[in-house]
């Protein structure tokens, strides 16, 4: 039996289910056995078998003789990419009924789908929105396990969003998730590049690699669809040559269809001239730094494309306030702020610190680790960005995971100059170390953890959220 046939029964509906994890595989289900980076799906074809599956789809590894004449297996290449073509006709193709916004990058995209779906709300459309801080449409909010969710939950997941009546969704699509085909099947509407910089060559392996996972969601939308690419990236070239889409490029530095000119910052807002089409508008938005000009840009290269007016699209960014965990700011009756801010890659630190330096602070002092079993290569980096741009530096925990501390404390300080910094492991004292030595004027950055309300460590996963430390600690210390 090949996977065509399988697809075949689904649509006369004669599939009770489909699943990849063998606990909850039902009578009637398809088990995919994927091979995933820890588990292996195959060693659980027994078990989904011994709870009604009715098919098995599974690599060439397996034996079918194992499991005897009344198992039905379906050998495939990729079984990634089958569990993926499997949920897209068992849920009924919802992305060919409503419009998926595909946005990738490293930086920015989480933003970016903030932006949209204040816009599509002003436009008067139902958007959902499917990312890193969590996945939500019509007031309901599922926590994110994932940028990008599984195949099966992300079909399931627009499915319902279907159902629900949303018009639009606007969804991060990670590099990972590109890679492992979870996005296969998905009909992008049209797709989004924020930028390419170092991060996931724990992963990737190399940053090509990296670029060519990035790419797919290009090379993969239709010809009817439009794409909005950031033209001061260096991989922007790439990109449009190889995307059959019709192309819309935003930019500061080179010509592009959308640019910003005459870019001022200050401590509350950012002024600029929007040009397009040879016209210049001028912009008042209450997003810090030139990384989020970059953001409004790309977000209203896409409403503009999309049709909808340079008023509205004015209006709602100059209105839009903030994104958790994205320079989120809390002051302190002592005259100081703090700034909490998800950077964990050496470029989207430098975004970070640079706005902030723009606000003519007194001193910096950055609180910042660097995640366990991640990237290794960019710790020094990081360092090296925050030892310089910084004016002092409290190195600490981010999620550790199982690596020691110490470890990457060491990995960090291979790139830091001068003696402007100092390490504190436990980040809750690190962040309170960091308030006792701020003064008026000056601002703390704590990077890296952003929305996250958790930590990662060794043997267990904690509660812990760095805005509300901040506050605490402003509470015990009377500031």
């Amino acid at each position: 039996m090949r996977i065509e046939e399988i697809i075949e029964l689904i649509k006369k509906n004669k599939i009770s289910g489909i699943s990849s994890n063998s606990r909850l595989t039902g009578k009637g289900f398809i088990f995919v056995a994927v091979k995933g980076a820890k588990e292996d799906g195959s060693k659980f074809i027994d078990e989904a078998l011994s709870r009604g599956a009715r098919f098995v789809v599974c690599d060439s590894r397996v034996k079918a003789a194992h499991y005897g004449p009344l198992a039905v297996l379906i050998k495939v290449k990729d079984t990634r990419l089958a569990l993926a073509k499997l949920a897209v006709s068992f849920y009924r193709d919802p992305s060919s009924r409503i419009k998926v916004i595909g946005i990738t990058g490293t930086n920015g995209k989480t933003t970016v789908t903030y932006l949209l779906e204040a816009l599509l709300k002003e436009a008067g459309f139902n958007p959902g929105v499917i990312g890193t801080v969590n996945y939500r449409f019509k007031n309901k909010v599922i926590p994110a396990k994932n940028t990008t969710p599984g195949a099966l939950e992300l079909q399931s997941m627009l499915a319902d969003m279907v159902n629900k009546g949303v018009d639009y969704v606007a969804m991060e699509v990670s590099s990972h998730a590109l890679d492992q085909g979870r996005a296969a099947g998905i009909d992008f509407h049209s797709a989004i590049f924020t930028n390419l910089t170092q991060d996931h060559l724990d992963y990737h392996k190399t940053p090509d690699n990296y670029f060519r996972a990035k790419a797919k969601l290009f090379k993969g939308v239709s010809p009817k669809s439009f794409v909005v690419i950031n033209n001061d990236d260096k991989y922007s070239v790439r990109l449009k040559k190889i995307t059959p889409a019709k192309i819309i490029t935003y930019g500061i530095n080179k010509n592009s269809d959308i640019t910003a000119k005459n870019i001022r910052f200050n401590a509350g807002f950012t002024e600029f001239n929007f040009c397009f089409r040879g016209k210049q508008t001028k912009f008042r938005i209450k997003l810090i730094g030139k990384h989020n000009v970059y953001n409004v840009l790309a977000a209203s290269g896409w409403g503009i494309a999309e049709g909808l007016s340079l008023r509205t699209i004015k209006s709602v960014f100059e209105r839009f306030t903030s994104v958790p965990g994205r320079l989120e700011r809390v002051d302190s009756k002592k005259g100081f702020s703090a700034f909490i801010d998800y950077a964990h890659t050496d470029d989207a630190l430098k975004n970070v610190l640079c706005a902030l330096r723009q606000l003519s602070p007194k001193r910096i002092i950055t609180v910042f680790g660097c995640g366990g079993e991640r990237d290794k290569l960019k710790r020094p980096k990081m360092g090296r960005v925050v030892s310089r741009l910084s004016d002092f530096a409290i190195v600490t925990n981010d999620n550790p995971r199982s690596e020691a501390p110490e470890a990457i404390v060491r990995d960090i300080r291979k790139g830091m100059a001068g003696n402007n910094y100092c390490v504190v492991l436990d980040r809750k004292k690190a962040i309170r170390k960091s308030l006792s030595l701020a003064g008026a004027g000056d601002i703390i950055l704590l990077a890296g953890k952003g929305h996250e309300d958790y930590q990662v460590l060794k043997d267990k996963t904690i509660h812990f959220n760095d805005r509300e430390e901040v506050k605490a600690c402003l509470r015990s210390l009377n500031y």
